[in-house]
């Protein structure tokens, strides 16, 4: 019976390149690890994995059946699989705020503040000496350039900066730069694409004192990609807001260019949103310069005015 790697539901490019890395890793020094997926992927994931020729992972959402899973770019027990509290967890790979998933045995963690779940991985091939292959190290690097948007976000360590120079030599990509620019291209393709897929496309819950907070986030190289569906998609926050009786919904709406986002925001009592990023909201939007991240620079603020 093998055991899983597997990342957060609405899985992004660092969950599923993580997973397969972890479970490449895992299988080589002698366990049966498999990659999984929570969920559907988006372009951007799906690019990186047609670069390199690798197949996604199984779609899989109950894992009480298997020898244990390895939690990937998480640890809140709402962003993990439904069925968890009936699981083994082996271990924690992950580079967020430290969650609540508890397990009753020992497991292995490994948790550093870096811009990427695959930073972190690539320790790990250094640490059991393990030769990463071509196709995987290209994975891991492009699923650090996005977590980091290409070294931009303030999230970003020069350990993030070492492992794409190094995955890159590895995979033979001369100009890396070049192709997460191509990969963010893929990304901002907004166009013609149903609102509640962009609204979910990148989405996470969080439990914050008790008040359920669902929070979205979609980079593009051009704001004015949004000018046309800005209407729209609030309107989509207010329905995703009731469908899962959360008290507060935002989606960041990320410029790499101008390096801020845009915040919509639709809650039931939004100033603590104002409060938390000391602004004001005008019909439910604020501008916030410098805003990248949303573990490092939405996520801590809102939590504790929260609480």
């Amino acid at each position: 019976m093998p055991a899983y790697a597997v990342g957060h539901k609405v899985p992004d490019s660092d969950s599923i390149c993580s997973a397969i890395a972890l479970s490449y890793l895992k299988t080589a020094i002698g366990e049966d690890v498999r990659p999984a997926r929570l969920g559907e992927l988006s372009p951007e994931t799906l690019f990186i994995l047609d670069k390199f020729g690798l197949e996604q992972p199984e779609l899989k959402l109950t894992f009480a059946d298997t020898a244990g899973i390895y939690i990937l770019d998480h640890s809140d027990r709402i962003q993990g699989p439904d069925d968890i509290d009936d699981c083994t967890v082996l271990g924690i790979i992950d580079h967020h705020k430290l969650g609540d998933i508890t397990t009753a045995t020992p497991l292995e963690i490994w948790v550093r503040p870096v811009g990427c779940t695959n930073t972190i991985i690539k320790m790990m091939y250094d640490f059991h000496n393990v030769e990463i292959p071509k196709n995987i190290a290209g994975a891991m690097m492009c699923a650090i350039l996005s977590d980091t948007v290409i070294f931009k976000s303030p999230t970003c360590t020069t350990a993030d900066i070492k492992c794409v120079e190094a995955l890159a030599e590895i995979a033979g990509i001369e100009d890396y730069k070049a192709l997460g620019m191509e990969m963010f291209t893929v990304k901002s393709s907004v166009q013609g694409t149903p609102v509640r897929e962009l609204v979910m496309r990148d989405f996470k819950d969080f439990n914050m004192n008790d008040n359920l907070v669902g929070i979205g986030q979609l980079e593009v190289i051009d704001l004015a990609l949004f000018d046309d569906m800005k209407a729209e998609l609030h309107a989509d926050l207010q329905a995703v807001k009731a469908e899962g009786n959360r008290h507060t919904v935002m989606l960041l709406l990320t410029d790499i260019m101008q390096e801020g986002s845009e915040l919509l925001v639709v809650s039931d009592d939004s100033s603590i949103v104002e409060q938390a990023y000391n602004t004001k909201l005008t019909d439910g939007k604020a501008w916030l310069p410098g805003v990248m991240s949303r573990k490092k620079q939405v996520v801590p603020p809102l939590q504790n005015t929260f609480a």
